[in-house]
């Protein structure tokens, strides 16, 4: 029921994502008449594969946590992250509130042993053609050391796990490569990152996330936010400035066609939509969180990274990391 555009964009693309799945299952969580209303203007109705779950309230966007945590028990995201809980959904996807998200999901689900606090991982593309998961993104504005250890363990997880790599690259952000550079509590970290077993890299700096130089790149959530919003700010200027050149003159307009080709392919290399799903890591049970502007495309991306998480195993490899203890390498 959440994000900009509710089920007019969730359902088609549960649907879309199912047909192209046919060994997964869907719950479509939320006010039924309108989640059937979207299922019969598509042609399809609820059966073996794809049901509908009732629930009574919404979470608003712009909603306080505390009301969506406290008042709203029967809310669409509550009760997804309940069937998540008992067992009756390997996974829940939501494209809404994240702050009503991550708390909800944090109070059912709570956290893995040895972890104090979930954080929020994505993916961003690189000069490579790879990928960087930078983690926090926002659920954690003020970190300790340990805290920032942990990201980088279930970083390192999620990596090893989705990407099949057997030992990720660590990076910590920082303001430069120097181990004397940052505040105290970077340095902290970076000990301790560095004593973990995993395979630390040292200190990067923003440039190298689109470099490619490390699978996992770690920080706090005041620091990630500002990064991926600048991210999607620049993706956003470059479209527009572009367009804008090339439809200054007919000789530019002309020129355009010729490179539409290149055009097109960058697009698609750009495409945002393509990494949509942030994972809400740490917690005992899989959660990820779609853009609240997401399209179909993109929200069927989100349920992608989902079941990528279900079938490797997310959780159970974070747990089995912190339960070995910091020494031992993912």
């Amino acid at each position: 029921m959440g994000g900009d555009h509710g089920p007019h964009v969730t359902v088609p693309a549960a649907l879309e994502f199912q047909a192209r799945q046919p060994d997964v299952g869907l719950v479509l969580v939320g006010q039924p008449d309108a989640l059937e209303r979207e299922l019969a203007a598509l042609g399809a109705v609820p059966g073996e594969r794809l049901r509908v779950q009732a629930a009574s309230e919404v979470v608003a966007m712009d909603e306080p946590v505390a009301t969506a945590l406290r008042a709203k028990k029967d809310s669409s995201m509550r009760v997804a992250v309940d069937l998540a809980k008992s067992g009756a959904a390997h996974a829940c996807v939501s494209a809404g509130n994240t702050g009503a998200l991550m708390a909800i999901s944090r109070f059912v689900l709570k956290t893995l042993p040895g972890i104090d606090r979930p954080a929020i991982a994505t993916v961003i593309p690189t000069m490579k053609r790879t990928k960087t998961y930078v983690l926090d993104l926002g659920a954690n504005v003020d970190c300790t050391a340990e805290h920032l250890l942990q990201f980088g363990i279930m970083g390192a997880m999620l990596v090893a796990a989705v990407e099949h790599k057997e030992r990720p690259i660590v990076g910590l952000l920082n303001i430069g490569v120097e181990d004397i550079k940052g505040n105290e509590t970077v340095k902290r970290a970076a000990e301790l990152l560095r004593a973990s077993g995993l395979n630390f890299a040292g200190n990067v700096e923003g440039d190298d996330i689109f470099k490619g130089t490390c699978d996992v790149v770690v920080c706090d959530g005041f620091v990630g936010n500002a990064v991926l919003k600048a991210v999607e700010g620049v993706l956003q200027m470059m479209s527009s400035s572009l367009r804008e050149e090339f439809a200054r003159t007919p000789l530019t307009r002309l020129s355009a066609l010729a490179a539409l080709p290149v055009l097109r392919a960058f697009r698609g290399r750009m495409d945002h939509r393509r990494y949509n799903g942030a994972s809400l890591l740490g917690l005992r049970g899989i959660v990820v969180k779609s853009h609240g502007s997401a399209d179909r495309y993109a929200f069927g991306q989100a349920l992608e990274r989902a079941v990528e998480e279900v079938r490797n195993e997310v959780p159970q490899r974070i747990e089995r990391r912190m339960l070995q203890g910091q020494a031992v390498t993912p």
